[in-house]
């Protein structure tokens, strides 16, 4: 084998329908497994014996042969991965591959080895593979901090032979820019029109490169908006002159974020939508004040709702009364300004006045502050504490699994 000190030659193996022979069924092979059956492989594994997770793989798998390995595995193999824990049949294993002219990498031993694998990672379409003289931590490092680079964009790669076209409709999640998709941070980076709404996580806007044109899409409660016809518009105007588009929301588009109707428009003038889902705040906001949704033997149930009109509203499609019947958890989303009048109809129907509730106001955001209540005294208590918009309200039993945890929490530590 050559010296470690000179460099290996790399390339990009497009290994689907070849077969690719896996010897050994531990913790390495583990690892090598998924990532060759996501390139396409027909993946062979020889191994008496094989992880849970392995197992867990058999029905994607090519062959297993539950056997010790033996010369003759390696007919016909384009590749070749040398995993087990014994260096003698790594050694064997490599030596057949070097008499018949297939490429193998030895987990064991990277000096001995005729090829090694890259750390490597994905961003989009794009592979980052990292080899430093065999040295698997290095290279991982190295691989990090490529990838991430590329993903928070502080590495520049907008321009590409393969360029997104049309429209994506990007979740940026609750409020804090960490929380918005790998995959929507990629697309944010490489647009060059983003439509964003108000509550989307405006931090991220900075970030980007200065020849984004970023249009201003909020819709103040009872202010300013701009038209929900008119995003539609500029979403198909700005495609169609060739420019890729990103309509950045906070939450997840599906969500109450008249996604749906954007995807549609967009759709029927011929221009091509990708969806990146987004994190709900309906459920991160309650999660970051430690409230759970549900919660075994509590509630194995939780509905979300859109209280922008009232119950008893003549636009409101929602069954107010079944919702106060069944005990499951609530979930209300722009509920600040008309939580009276849904207290008092949920009571009406039948939930307890003693029903615990926790508001949820700026969830994931350094100002995230959370009252509790219950359904009597909730509106009073939002007022007493002057709460506003954006907030999320949570009715149910499980507001009290949060002050359980926040009781042990805070004991932990204390002395005894």
């Amino acid at each position: 084998m050559g010296s470690p000190q000179v460099p290996p030659y790399l390339l990009g193996l497009r290994l689907t329908g070849r077969r690719v022979v896996v010897v050994g069924g531990g913790r390495v092979a583990q690892r090598r497994v998924p990532t060759l059956l996501a390139a396409g492989a027909s993946v062979e594994l020889v191994a008496p014996e094989i992880t849970p997770s392995l197992e867990g793989l058999r029905d994607r798998l090519a062959a297993w042969h539950p056997r010790p390995y033996r010369t003759g595995d390696l007919d016909g193999a384009w590749l070749v991965q040398a995993c087990t824990d014994d260096p003698a049949v790594n050694g064997l294993v490599a030596a057949d591959a070097e008499a018949a002219r297939i490429w193998c990498v030895r987990a064991d031993d990277a000096e001995a080895s005729a090829a090694w694998t890259p750390a490597t990672g994905y961003v989009g379409e794009t592979t980052v593979g990292v080899t430093s003289d065999g040295d698997p931590a290095r290279s991982a490092g190295i691989r990090d901090a490529i990838v991430d680079g590329l993903r928070d964009a502080t590495l520049k790669a907008r321009h590409s032979r393969h360029k997104p076209t049309g429209v994506a409709l990007v979740g940026g999640g609750p409020g804090d820019p960490g929380l918005i998709t790998v995959r929507g941070k990629q697309l944010l980076a490489q647009a060059d029109v983003v439509v964003a709404d108000r509550l989307a996580p405006s931090v991220l806007l900075d970030e980007l490169a200065p020849d984004v044109e970023v249009i201003d899409a909020a819709k103040i409660p009872y202010g300013r908006a701009l038209h929900q016809d008119k995003i539609n518009e500029l979403l198909v105007e700005h495609a169609k002159q060739g420019k890729f588009v990103v309509r950045l929301k906070g939450g997840d588009n599906f969500v109450f974020g008249r996604g749906g109707e954007e995807a549609i428009y967009c759709a029927a003038q011929g221009v091509p939508v990708t969806v990146v889902p987004g994190i709900s705040s309906s459920i991160a906001a309650p999660g970051a004040a430690g409230v759970p949704v549900t919660h075994r033997g509590v509630s194995q149930e939780f509905h979300v709702v859109s209280a922008h009109v009232p119950p008893g509203h003549p636009d409101s499609t929602v069954d107010w009364e079944v919702l106060a019947r069944n005990g499951g958890t609530l979930v209300l989303m722009m509920a600040v300004e008309r939580m009276r009048l849904i207290a008092d109809a949920l009571m009406r129907y039948g939930r307890a006045t003693d029903t615990p509730v926790a508001v949820i106001q700026d969830g994931t955001l350094p100002g995230q502050r959370a009252v509790f209540a219950t359904l009597g005294t909730v509106a009073d208590e939002m007022t007493a504490h002057g709460v506003r918009p954006p907030a999320i309200v949570v009715v149910g039993e499980v507001v009290r699994v949060a002050a359980q945890m926040g009781n042990l929490t805070a004991d932990i530590g204390r002395d005894p």
